[in-house]
């Protein structure tokens, strides 16, 4: 039987985003170990993520960046309903999706779903955006964007 605290389930929430249940049964599944149920909880998302990819995205939100008055960017993002779009996790999305196309400037949507991401190169733009999918529980839809730069 796999040993665990409510602190670690906790911990296992604030690093995946995932919920109590979620958790308890990752730990579960990876024997107490916090590392494997980490894991275990990101293989699960990515297939919930798959899962959700043909919905409709209805709801959208407009995010805008400006970097150092020369270069700016305007991205539409969309979700299943306006309850995702003013999540939390949708909001960062959204605007780690902006700094990803200022800094990298991808000329279309799948060249910036394709890219390495910006924070941390062991992610690509596309496993960012089903981690977050995974988070709150919708299909998410980089529409479209575009950059300007001086």
């Amino acid at each position: 039987m796999a040993f665990y605290m409510a602190s670690d389930i906790q911990k296992l929430r604030e690093v995946t985003g995932a919920g109590v249940m979620e958790c308890k049964r990752a730990f579960k599944d990876a024997d107490g170990d916090f590392n494997k149920a980490v894991k275990i909880i990101h293989e699960r998302g990515l297939i919930k993520a798959e899962k959700k990819s043909e919905r409709a995205t209805g709801a959208g939100l407009i995010e805008s960046y400006i970097h150092n008055g020369r270069v700016g960017v305007l991205l539409e993002v969309r979700a299943e309903t306006d309850f995702a779009v003013h999540s939390e996790p949708f909001k960062t999305l959204a605007h780690e999706l902006v700094m990803q196309i200022a800094a990298m400037n991808p000329r279309t949507v799948d060249e910036l779903i394709s890219q390495s991401y910006i924070k941390d190169d062991k992610l690509n733009v596309d496993q960012l955006i089903k981690n977050t999918i995974a988070k709150v529980g919708e299909n998410i839809k980089v529409e479209r964007f575009c950059r300007y730069e001086i």
